[in-house]
């Protein structure tokens, strides 16, 4: 089989889908992973696509299997880790090859490694991916920050891959270094406030108006054939009609009522602070998350509340 025309490092649920996205679009895949054995069963799963997918065991062999100038799209944890990867690849590169950074990792650190990079002859891109595993797979929304040099080798690609809206790829070259992470950091703080305003909404009728979750669900889903339409909308009302076979209770009462965040909706919000702009409704969204995932701390105060309330 000829080398390559793109590699993903990293299999996991997002890693995988868009690996198996840009195999199925035609393209020959270079593939590997952190732990190796996650290679084979990959490979188990990609069926007939296999054909157009190249594995490797080791991080040289990852980097031969590429046609130059290579193309590196790295679906790991932001932080350290892309740092470290950096470090390991650059003995093993050469001038024109890009490497992508497509998790939600803070612009300012995608600003950083590109600086750190300039002169060496490779390019460093931020790429925010949206869609979650479903759109990795079948058609996700990008936004791309990077030189034109990475975008020229990376735009038939992530054109081909991508949704489509009114026939248009929902991709773009937004701008350089960090601008692709930034706009995917700000587009998810939007959504952690979408998300409050539906909880917020949930609670209400249930606690408010004692409503059962299958009628809240029953609102929303007619609020999907309206201007309130939406993804975040559609699939609370699928989830508010759910019900959990070994309770036959609705799922929303039996899931553990404790969020989590990984830090663009705060990102979100200190960005918005450097500028002196409000952004009150994702500063209250991340800290209800912040509240929400203390779980144990909100249990210890509703006894001490309930105890201080008068009559």
């Amino acid at each position: 089989m000829s080398k390559a025309q793109i590699g993903v490092y990293g299999l996991g649920t997002m890693g995988s889908a868009l690996a198996l996205n840009l195999a199925e679009k035609g393209f020959r895949v270079a593939v590997t992973n952190r732990e190796t054995d996650w290679i084979a069963p990959f490979l188990d799963e990609a069926g007939p696509l296999a054909e157009s997918i190249l594995p490797a065991e080791t991080l040289e062999d990852f980097v031969a299997a590429l046609t130059p100038p290579r193309v590196m799209l790295f679906m790991i944890p932001s932080g350290p880790a892309m740092d470290d990867m950096i470090d390991r690849l650059r003995p093993l590169l050469a001038e024109g090859d890009t490497l992508i950074d497509g998790g939600n990792a803070d612009f300012n650190d995608t600003r950083r490694r590109v600086a750190a990079l300039e002169g060496s002859g490779l390019h460093f891109v931020g790429m925010g991916v949206s869609g979650g595993e479903e759109g990795a797979r079948h058609g996700p929304a990008m936004m791309v920050g990077g030189s034109d040099h990475s975008w020229t080798l990376l735009r038939p690609m992530v054109e081909a891959i991508a949704a489509r809206f009114r026939g248009d790829p929902c991709v773009a070259h937004v701008g350089p270094d960090g601008a692709g992470h930034f706009v995917k950091t700000v587009h998810n703080g939007i959504e952690y406030a979408d998300m409050e305003l539906i909880a917020e909404i949930y609670g209400l009728l249930r606690d408010g108006a004692g409503w059962e979750a299958p009628r809240i669900g029953a609102l929303f889903a007619g609020w999907q054939d309206g201007p309130l339409a939406s993804y975040l909308v559609e699939i609370t009302a699928k989830v508010l009609a759910a019900t959990d076979p070994e309770t036959g209770r609705p799922v929303t009462e039996v899931i553990l009522d404790s969020a989590g965040q990984k830090g663009t909706g705060r990102w979100t919000v200190i960005e918005a602070l450097k500028l002196g702009q409000s952004a009150s409704a994702i500063e209250g969204a991340v800290g209800a998350r912040s509240w929400s995932s203390e779980k144990s701390v909100r249990e210890q105060a509703g006894g001490l509340l309930r105890a201080a309330a008068p009559g």
